[in-house]
């Protein structure tokens, strides 16, 4: 539960930290009228704002913090997957579902890796200004938390674990940022 909850005020943070310099109208109005093309916009301003070389950044750079911010979010969550915590909490299954649950944990921390190396390949894309390729590899990496959601659904038996799913929804809504901000790029 610990783990959750410093992941949850992470998220917090990241959300409501306002800059602590000053800032150009200019570098806010690019923010904002970037983030116009997201479909989070408030989750897309407020992270960008969190994030002081954003002030200095074209929507290029943008695209690449926010790529970040979902590496970091994907590797927590991989991080909070192999802590084995949710298998801890859990009093209600058979030793056989608590095999399969621990298995199912494990598959899907993995999945948080390759989303995160997904994210990476479309940091490496970016910088190549190669558009297309980095939004295939953010919509690969927002497609890994589904195949582990899939294991669950093929074991009705076990419960998709309610913090799993908070996660998977704000790792997915930054990727979806993150390819609002790259169709602004007008490849």
């Amino acid at each position: 539960m610990s783990s959750n909850f410093h992941f949850l005020l992470i998220l917090v943070f990241l959300i409501s930290l306002q800059p602590t310099i000053s800032t150009s109208s200019s570098s806010i109005d690019l923010i904002q009228k970037t983030c116009m093309n997201t479909k989070y916009y408030d989750l897309c301003v407020s992270s960008l704002k969190s994030d002081s070389t954003s002030l200095k950044a074209d929507t290029k750079g943008l695209a690449t913090i926010m790529v970040k911010i979902g590496m970091v979010n994907a590797t927590a969550t991989n991080t909070f997957l192999s802590s084995h915590e949710l298998v801890l909490n859990t009093t209600n299954y058979t030793n056989n579902d608590l095999v399969l649950m621990k298995k199912l944990l494990k598959d899907c921390a993995d999945k948080y890796a390759l989303a995160t190396n997904a994210l990476q390949d479309s940091l490496q894309d970016l910088n190549n200004e190669v558009y297309d390729y980095a939004y295939l590899h953010v919509m690969a990496a927002a497609d890994y938390p589904n195949v582990c959601h899939n294991g669950f659904k093929r074991n009705p038996r076990l419960d998709y674990p309610t913090q799993l799913a908070i996660r998977e929804d704000g790792f997915k809504h930054i990727c979806d940022v993150v390819l609002g901000i790259l169709d602004a790029l007008g490849w």
